[in-house]
């Protein structure tokens, strides 16, 4: 569901909810792999029982990934997709269930958003090639370099809809693959799968939760199942807080961004293709042909827990002295509901509530304040109370106005710091104008070179002048191309200095940046009056229009809560608007809705395509179907226009905009299509019908002798499933028109696999429970259900406030992980050759202790600068002599040399400290002491910075004995304190 941000701000807000996954790999012995036994235990330390795969989040990524190359082929796309739900069944390892559901036919509410992002894809493909070309031509005029352009088939992403021959060969595959599973993999023998594939209408995610939905509300449903649900949706949080199952958790793809991608012209890393110069890749380093290849790792995968969730919003919901009883479970189902304000698929979110600005805790405090006044809660079992609705939103309207002009300052206050951002960037890759070289040149800070002296001081005089007057001259070059270039006239305006001069101003340079025009200007007097005339072409004195408006959102509200909870309540029904309207706009709602047309049902497969596609993607459609894109002489000719147009609404990204295409009439396209449907051939009608789920089982499992039963008896009526035979699971059962059947030879439909020869896998059709019209499905826990032990902690209510986050791995908490102490890190740094000056942390020595998690040393961290370490405790008091060492004590007269020798001298003089304070009253004698010796301990540093001088000054490597001696003699002021202190001791 398109709910941006919104799970960047859960996760922000709710940090302890995520769990990285431990993932065991397989091993490699001779040349052959090693699969995981999946049937040991779950190495994350929780037992799942069902798994669910909303399989459209793993076509996507396995068809077209965006961060390595896309496969050749749709054999390879296949095989990618089987090693992807591998690798999750991996992770996993579900004991009961793997329910995989592919996208059908979807409502009429969700096909609108469909439609969008199809165009939307289409018209981008498009850009982008001739972008390509344009700027291919103008590199190569300028006589830049580019690699050959490769002629290969781009891959229409618009293929994966359902109703296309990609989504029919695509079930093939899946379900020879889940015989070829269930025959050779020990961990899937006792599993029971269900595939619900392309021809079966809904959602993947929403015929997921029917299903759960279906079988929470049989007698034998084991209310303390643990669920896991895979996929990228933010809507998969709020339906999985829907079921009401304690035992939920979402598995996803850990999103990591700003990941780097070649440029898409001359296939270099580092630039985006408006960047690109034409410049001819360098060499780089002895293994050239790695340097610009794209970085390819594999994707980590996470769990959202919703027990952890509903434990957060136990503490955030939970409210005093109401007027009712509290029940939490109601409440959740409140928040569920304010949260499709923000925005979701079906609905375009209020212009006041924008989730970034805390859109959500706003209609939460709001709801809590509100709530004693209402009597009530606003949802019950998806059913909404629209008169307690009405007050949250009057509310919010009241707050309208401050919410536009609070945006309006932020936005200034951000674009006015990216502006200072780069200036910053820009002036710190330019650097200053003019460096001086030699021994003047300016060096880095902590190191140890030293400046090259300057042999011949007039030569070097004359370098700098002439290098000074060569940078001039550059710059009236550039001043006098410039004026040539704009006619005489100079765009720079008056320059301030050598790096302006000349220099024409960019966009990203001048003080207001170019940006599309806001007509409406939400933040000014009149916003009201200007968002009804710029958006739907009206005035705000129409009040009909407006509650025209007022009442589709209001219905939409209805049905999205409805299909959350009870399932589809009319597969007809759509938001016939592209703009939603405001919060204070909702007045008197009670009575703008009353119920939903019945016996509504879904479009077949071909009727979606030609419903959500474009022209340009017509190749998917019959010949005679896609005529009626392209025609002139088409009725319908108006639903696919070639070009639209995309109102940001305020937003910056095009991705962000509304795209706005003409509303489908179904009326219309359904009397258009009664002409070419006799066209259509027996494959076509066959990939145009609706299916049904199947269910697979191995030969192993209770269930398969039942099934084997019912082929052997040729029945054609339909069976209910024992409940005690697949774990309370209920249904009914189906012969399938093409059936995988035990010992019978499935044929793989991949060349580069091998068919099936000994198959132990059996398949039949699965249709969930039936129940009368009217049934409500209750939002409560169900009798016997056990609610898992408490894991927040109250550190964890402000962890994300207070410190860096640190990820889980596992469900074990108290899980040890890998770490460093005190002598690992003597012993990284005794293996590290400090004495090499190469490197930014060349001359910084190893930590003394590891301050994560719970490891915590005794001593505080060492800090390697002047005057802690002079002042400080050493990280440690005995250090061993290695070979090196005592050759530098040789060298040096037994005093080391650079930061080793320091630190040696820091642990005999601590160490005699320590041993002085215990000896004369613990802790506070050393204290009294530390004041009194804070002069001797600068002249000792005197003594050393002398010590170095000298040693400079002379040969390397030699030092004379008797400058030695002389160094090592204290000053006269530290004589007299030494002898006072002898004597007092």
């Amino acid at each position: 569901m398109g709910v941006p941000a919104f799970f960047r701000w859960l996760s922000r807000k709710y940090p302890s909810i995520i769990v990285h996954c431990v993932e065991e790999k397989g091993k490699e012995c001779n040349g052959v792999r090693i699969p995981v036994d999946t049937t040991k235990p779950n190495p994350n330390e929780v037992e799942f029982d069902n798994l669910y795969l909303d399989m459209n989040g793993i076509i996507h990524p396995c068809t077209h990934p965006e961060d390595k190359p896309a496969p050749k082929n749709e054999d390879e796309m296949m095989v990618a997709i089987f090693e992807y739900i591998d690798r999750l069944f991996n992770i996993v390892r579900p004991r009961r269930v793997l329910y995989m559901a592919i996208d059908g036919v979807a409502p009429r509410a969700k096909m609108n958003q469909q439609r969008s992002r199809r165009f939307r894809a289409s018209k981008e493909g498009v850009e982008l090639v001739e972008e390509k070309h344009r700027i291919r031509e103008e590199i190569i005029q300028r006589g830049g370099y580019l690699p050959p352009e490769e002629v290969k088939e781009r891959f229409d992403s618009n293929c994966i809809t359902p109703g296309t021959e990609f989504m029919d060969n695509l079930a093939h595959c899946l379900r020879y693959y889940v015989a070829d599973r269930l025959s050779n993999d020990p961990g899937w023998r006792n599993v029971t799968v269900f595939l619900s594939d392309a021809s079966v209408p809904g959602e993947g995610e929403h015929k997921i939760m029917d299903y759960i939905r279906r079988q929470r509300a049989q007698p034998n449903h084991d209310p303390n199942t643990h669920h896991c649900l895979c996929g990228a949706d933010a809507d998969l949080i709020m339906l999985g807080l829907a079921t009401h199952e304690p035992n939920f958790t979402i598995i996803r793809e850990e999103f990591k961004p700003n990941k780097p991608r070649p440029c898409a012209l001359c296939g270099q890393m580092g630039h985006e293709i408006k960047d690109c110069q034409g410049t001819a890749r360098e060499k780089q380093g002895q293994h050239d042909e790695f340097a610009d290849t794209m970085p390819v790792a594999e994707q980590e995968f996470i769990f959202i827990r919703l027990c952890v969730l509903r434990e957060y919003l136990a503490r955030e919901l939970t409210m005093a002295s109401l007027p009712f009883p509290f029940d939490f479970e109601r409440s959740v189902d409140d928040w569920v509901f304010m949260c499709f304000f923000v925005g979701n698929d079906f609905l375009p979110h209020l212009p006041s509530l924008e989730i970034r600005e805390g859109a959500i805790d706003r209609l939460v405090n709001i709801y809590k304040d509100v709530v004693h006044k209402t009597g009530g809660y606003l949802t019950q079992n998806g059913y909404v109370n629209l008169e307690r609705v009405e007050m949250i939103m009057q509310a919010v309207g009241v707050a309208e106005d401050n919410i536009f002009r609070k945006r309006k300052e932020d936005d200034e206050n951000f674009k006015k710091r990216m502006k200072d951002k780069r200036k910053r960037m820009k002036a710190e890759q330019q650097g200053p104008a003019y460096l001086t070289t030699g021994q003047f040149a300016p060096q880095a800070l902590g190191r140890r070179d030293r400046p090259e002296p300057v042999q011949n001081a007039r030569h070097q005089a004359y370098d700098m002048r002439m290098q000074s007057r060569e940078q001039h001259n550059k710059d009236a070059a550039q001043s006098l191309k410039a004026m040539m270039r704009n006619g005489g006239n100079s765009s720079a305006g008056p320059s301030d200095g050598a790096d302006s001069r000349g220099v024409k101003r960019k966009a990203e340079d001048s003080d207001s940046e170019p940006e599309p025009e806001d007509n409406v200007r939400l933040w000014e007097e009149g916003w009201k009056q200007r968002y009804y005339k710029t958006k739907f072409d009206v005035e705000v004195t129409d009040d009909d229009f407006r509650q025209k408006v007022v009442r589709s959102y209001v219905e939409g509200l209805c049905w999205v809560l409805r299909y959350y909870y009870q399932g589809c309540a009319s597969w007809k029904w759509y938001f016939p608007f592209h703009y939603a309207p405001f919060a204070s706009d909702f007045k008197d709602i009670k009575g703008m809705f009353s119920e939903f047309e019945k016996g509504t049902k879904p479009f077949k497969p071909l009727e979606q395509l030609m419903g959500v596609f474009p022209a340009a993607s017509g190749n998917f459609l019959p010949s005679t179907w896609r005529n009626l894109m392209t025609s002139s002489d088409s009725s319908i000719i108006d639903f696919y226009p070639d070009d639209f147009a995309i109102d940001l609404n305020g937003k910056k990204y095009a991705w962000q905009g509304v795209a706005l295409l003409p509303f489908v009439d179904e009326r219309r396209l359904k009397a258009a299509l009664a002409d070419v449907y006799p066209n259509l051939t027996p494959e076509e009608v066959k990939r145009n019908s609706l299916g049904n789920d199947v269910v697979f089982v191995s030969k192993s499992h209770p269930l398969s002798d039942f099934i084997q039963e019912l082929y052997r008896a040729e029945s054609r009526e339909g069976t209910e499933i024992p409940a005690e035979l697949c774990h309370g699971i209920q249904g009914t059962l189906n012969l399938d028109d093409d059936p995988i059947l035990p010992d019978k030879t499935v044929t793989s439909p991949i060349p580069t696999l091998r068919d099936i020869s000994q198959n132990s896998a059996i398949g039949v059709k699965f249709k969930d429970p039936e129940y009368p019209d009217g049934f409500v499905f209750k939002a409560v826990l169900l009798p016997g259900a056990k609610i898992p032990s408490k894991v927040l902690k109250p550190d964890d209510w402000e962890k994300g406030r207070r410190e860096p986050w640190r990820p889980q791995l596992g469900f074990n908490p108290n899980r040890q992980q890998a770490h460093l102490d005190q002598s690992a890190f003597r012993a990284l740094g005794h293996s590290t050759n400090r004495n090499q000056h190469s490197g930014q942390y060349s001359n910084i020595p190893p930590p003394s202790s590891y301050h994560q998690g719970n490891y915590r040393s005794q001593h505080q961290p060492f800090q390697h600068s002047r005057q802690n370490s002079l002042l400080g405790a050493p990280p440690s008091m005995h250090q061993p002599q290695y070979p090196r060492q005592q050759q530098q004590q040789q060298q040096y007269g037994g005093r080391g040399h650079g930061w080793d020798r320091a630190v040696q001298s820091q642990q005999s003089a601590y160490q005699q400290n320590m041993n002085r304070a215990w000896g004369s009253g613990g802790p506070a004698g050393y204290q009294h002491r530390y004041d009194q010796r804070r002069d001797d301990w600068h002249d000792r540093r005197d003594d050393r910075r002398d010590d170095q001088q000298g040693r400079s000054e002379g040969q390397p490597g030699a030092t004379a004995p008797g400058l030695q001696l002389w160094q090592r003699v204290p000053s006269p002021s530290s004589i007299q304190k030494i002898q006072l202190e002898i004597k007092s001791e």
